[in-house]
């Protein structure tokens, strides 16, 4: 039973698992803030491109 709970204290898989989790969480908490500030400026060129190509077919 001692080597056991031995075992189990020097096993780090775990922390290993939960520092991949946080580090997956933080890119896509930076990623989902990036796209929406970006969002509405790639919205803003679109439209303007859109509406100069629409003026030129005339």
């Amino acid at each position: 039973m001692t080597k056991l709970i031995a075992r189990f204290s020097k096993d780090e898989s775990g922390a290993t698992a939960i520092e991949y989790g946080l580090i997956a969480a933080l890119i896509a908490v930076v990623l989902i803030g990036t796209l929406q500030t970006l969002g509405g400026d790639l919205q803003d060129k679109f439209t303007a491109v859109s509406t100069a190509l629409t003026g030129a077919g005339d």
